[in-house]
């Protein structure tokens, strides 16, 4: 049988006009996307290339940032990137998402106009089409904070991006094909660290300090547990917010999450592991990684260090530990703006629960038993010119139907500057992440089982984490 899990969040509906005031610095890019062959495991495969690189280049950039970001397709079929946990604020057509952006033709570019506006934190980037995700296109995103806005913790002596990922010896197209005969995925072949198999990624560090790691897990499927052998990790920021600076042995993040973690260089001078595995999965896969000590007197040595496999509530325990950190400033001097979030009052309830099946013969995803297909026009064209008949407003209800799956375009409306509550419903048996694409949410419930009303009496309601992707266990 298979069991149930809700999580909670509460969610404003709102869109700030934002015009780019010439005080705001613009950073530009120049991608070259191709294919290319990458041995991650050890065999040749196809890869996505952004500038030949595999993952791709880092993003750095600081609160307020205009970013252009021209973005030339030299693939052989439609390509699209998505900027997860970048902030749309009126600009949803520039997230990348089939449905709502145009592709990108075979030999033709498109500039993406990003602005990180009031933003900080720990993000990815990765390609949103024909599952290109699993042959890379991927990479890190950092927004520092700017200079005159404190940040909760010293400046490290180091700061690396760290994208952590299960991984298929096949290429993408076959997997693509697998899932178009009605077959689900198969188990993964390894995990990569950097888009290197086990051993292949290093960090350098000094004896005696304190770096950040800002770790992603850009995966396909899977839950997975970071560590480091003999070394604490102080959790400091997730997905934007400052949290407590909790400290633990290891940390689940879970598929499409980001947090940054400190860890100080404290032990004897040698190499140490740094290690990934999959959580609630038979068998467990592990890849490793090297923290080399400049000073190092050898290598790392015996077996990695153990981690959780398939305990569900450590998991569910340790999700429940990250708050806000209340005291610190986000990209403003005031992290809660105007209002608490617990202090204003939700005008709708959205409950939405994932299911899996086949429909004419091809494994489909759906929500509240819609499995969604993008209109020959992309919903914001048809929206801006207000072209009828491209989409059906309710498309999709507020609630489980409990019915089996169809394709529609599914559509939802929400009220302008409306405060909801979604409930995320799952009743499958593996961990489900879901990301809400250009928003951030409060995590204010978390729980076994299937939500109602009295669950509200549960709620974290003074320092709930803000973020932009959240589990729902299995």
């Amino acid at each position: 049988m298979p069991l149930h899990s809700a999580v909670a969040l509460i969610c404003a509906t709102v869109s700030l006009f934002v015009i780019a005031g010439a005080e705001d610095p613009y950073r530009f890019f120049n991608w070259n996307v191709t294919y290319g062959d990458i041995f991650p495991l050890g065999v040749r495969q196809t890869g996505i290339l952004i500038n030949g690189q595999f993952p791709g280049p880092d993003i750095h950039s600081v609160t307020n940032d205009n970013l252009i970001i021209n973005v030339f397709n030299s693939l052989n079929e439609p390509f699209l990137l998505s900027w997860n946990g970048v902030q749309n604020r009126r600009n949803s057509y520039e997230d990348g998402v089939y449905g709502t952006t145009c592709p990108i033709p075979p030999g033709k570019n498109f500039t993406y106009i990003l602005q990180v506006k009031d933003q900080i934190g720990s993000f990815y980037y990765f390609p949103s089409l024909g599952f290109h995700k699993a042959a890379g296109g991927f990479g890190g995103i950092r927004i520092l904070s700017r200079p005159r806005i404190p940040v909760p913790f010293p400046d490290p002596a180091g700061d690396y991006t760290v994208l952590i990922g299960d991984w298929y010896k096949a290429n993408h197209t076959d997997l693509r094909a697998q899932l178009d005969s009605g077959r689900k995925l198969p188990f993964p072949d390894g995990i990569l660290i950097n888009g290197r198999g086990p051993g292949g990624a290093s960090f350098n560090v000094e004896q005696g300090k304190t770096y950040r790691l800002r770790i992603s897990n850009v995966g396909l499927q899977n839950s997975l547990n970071f560590r480091i052998q003999n070394h604490k990790l102080k959790l400091v920021e997730v997905e934007g917010t400052h949290t407590l600076q909790t400290t633990y042995s290891s940390i689940d993040l879970h598929l499409g999450q980001s947090m940054s973690v400190l860890f100080t260089a404290d032990q004897p001078a040698q190499d140490y592991y740094i290690v990934v595995s999959s959580r609630f999965t038979n068998p467990v896969l592990t890849s490793t990684a090297t923290l080399r000590y400049s000073n190092s007197a050898g290598p790392v040595s015996g077996p990695p260090p153990g981690g959780p496999t398939i305990q569900v509530d450590w998991s569910l325990n340790q999700a429940r530990s990250i708050r806000t950190n209340l005291t610190a400033s986000g990209p403003r001097p005031n992290p809660q703006g105007s209002y608490h979030y617990g202090l204003i009052n939700t005008t709708r309830t959205i409950r939405l629960a994932n299911s899996a099946g086949q429909v004419n013969g091809k494994q489909r995803y759906a929500v509240n038993s819609v499995s969604f297909v993008p209109a020959d026009t992309p919903l914001k064209l048809a929206d801006f010119f207000k072209i009828d008949g491209v989409y059906r407003i309710g498309s999709i209800s507020d609630n489980p139907t409990g019915g089996g799956i169809y394709l529609d375009t599914s559509v939802m409306n929400s009220d302008y500057r409306s405060f909801i509550e979604i409930v995320f419903q799952n009743d499958e048996d593996i961990v489900q992440s879901w990301h809400l694409d250009g928003y951030s949410f409060f995590v204010v419930g978390m729980d076994g089982g299937q939500w109602t009303a009295a669950s509200r009496n549960g709620y974290n309601l003074r320092d709930a984490v803000s973020r932009c992707t959240t589990q729902v266990k299995l």
